[in-house]
């Protein structure tokens, strides 16, 4: 089953990258899921699958030597990804999701001619690391606070200094870490009065003194996404270290919120899983277990029915949302962006109950995928920016009010 349901309707540029991904997942990374899963690992060898296959550079714009993809694309070949292994494809939208803000999105931001060429020259260097050198970069985003979910500036604070910046600050469940080249910091231009619209982007080599990752990292799920917490102490950058120009961060996380769902591919691909072993077990199909089939019986029947039409509903809000991603949406299009984030991270998790239910007590075996399908498959509705209850929040809110409106005080 391809994860765009009918490829007919994909570019070929799509059809090309969504199989060079399907190849990668079932022929390197989901061999490999399991043992990075157990020993809570970072999977670096499939990082050097995906450079080698040029996957690094996939949003990288084609003017800077990258693949160009755009924003269905990229969301499409993270899901198969995701298909195989998770924690690879939570990573790898850290990684991406960097070039994005820098590439495709700034393209679309309100910037003076000044800032554009400065963004241009600066976009350049980082650029140029990722498609000739390979370099990986991150994007730690969590503070524990409400800078996280757009509500406050963040805590990590950028001080202007001679020749660059000095960086000081904290970000929990930073992804990468320990893992990645550069760490895409968002923070604060320290200054007086400072608000989100002084917000800053900038890219802190991982090498550079008074950067350090510490603390356990022993979850329930995504356990190879090894997200640590990262402390910048001091730490000075060069001006070169913009991945945007000050204060534009502010703009596009406003202008294009398709980017704060750009978690939710994974869990897409996660339910395909479970619904494809689901399917495999029945048939007793699944490598190494006994020929022993278990279609015939009715109430598998009705489980798998009830998992299609989940997968299939999850699927078409997906796909919507995808073809959808814009800067400027309007105010439908926003409400169902938050409708669709939070239906495919809640029926990942839904689906992945119902498989363990219809195959029974073998799937709570760790040699096989199930469970760790479904302990991934919880993690997507806890995870910041969009928790599923801050999708609801805003949900409700935004459908009943329009920009400004209050209500009156009731005596």
């Amino acid at each position: 089953m391809h994860i765009a349901g009918h490829p007919s309707h994909l570019t070929a540029q799509q059809r090309k990258l969504i199989e060079l991904a399907a190849t990668l997942g079932r022929e390197k990374f989901a061999p490999r899921a399991a043992v990075h899963d157990r020993d809570a690992s970072f999977p670096f060898e499939n990082y050097e699958d995906l450079r080698r296959a040029g996957l690094l550079a996939i949003c990288v714009p084609r003017t800077h030597g990258g693949l160009g993809a755009d924003f269905a694309t990229y969301v499409m070949v993270a899901a198969e990804i995701g298909r195989h292994c998770g924690a690879t494809a939570l990573s790898y939208n850290m990684h991406v999701s960097s070039t994005l803000w820098a590439g495709l999105i700034a393209d679309a931001l309100d910037m003076t001619p000044e800032q554009r060429a400065d963004h241009e020259r600066l976009r350049a260097i980082h650029f140029e690391r990722i498609v000739h050198h390979g370099k990986v970069y991150s994007q730690p985003f969590s503070e524990g606070g409400a800078a996280a979910a757009g509500k406050a500036p963040w805590g990590t604070l950028a001080r202007p200094v001679d020749g660059g910046y000095v960086v000081s600050g904290k970000k929990i469940f930073a992804s990468l870490a320990g893992a990645a080249d550069y760490y895409g910091v968002l923070c604060t231009l320290d200054k007086p009065g400072a608000t989100q619209r002084d917000s800053l982007y900038l890219a802190v080599p991982a090498d550079a003194p008074g950067v350090s990752v510490v603390g356990d990292w022993d979850p329930l799920g995504m356990r190879g996404t090894v997200s640590r917490t990262l402390l910048l102490d001091e730490v000075l950058v060069p001006p070169t270290a913009r991945l945007m120009p000050e204060g534009l961060y502010w703009q596009a996380a406003a202008r294009y919120p398709h980017m704060f769902a750009t978690l939710s591919p994974t869990y897409m691909g996660i339910a395909q899983a479970a619904y494809d072993f689901t399917v495999s077990y029945l048939r007793a199909e699944v490598p190494g277990m006994p020929a022993v089939k278990r279609r015939m019986y009715p109430t598998k029947q009705v489980a798998v029915a009830e998992m299609r039409i989940k997968l299939e509903a999850t699927r078409a809000l997906f796909l919507q949302n995808a073809r959808d991603a814009r800067v400027d949406p309007d105010k439908d299009t926003r409400m169902r962006l938050y409708a669709a984030h939070y239906t495919i991270m809640e029926n990942a998790n839904d689906l992945a109950r119902l498989a363990i239910r219809t195959c029974g007590g073998q799937s709570m075996l760790k040699s096989l995928p199930l469970e760790r399908l479904y302990r991934d498959s919880r993690c997507g509705s806890l995870m910041l920016p969009w928790t599923a209850e801050l999708c609801v929040d805003r949900l409700g809110r935004e459908c009943l009010y329009e920009a400004g409106e209050r209500d009156e005080a009731i005596e």
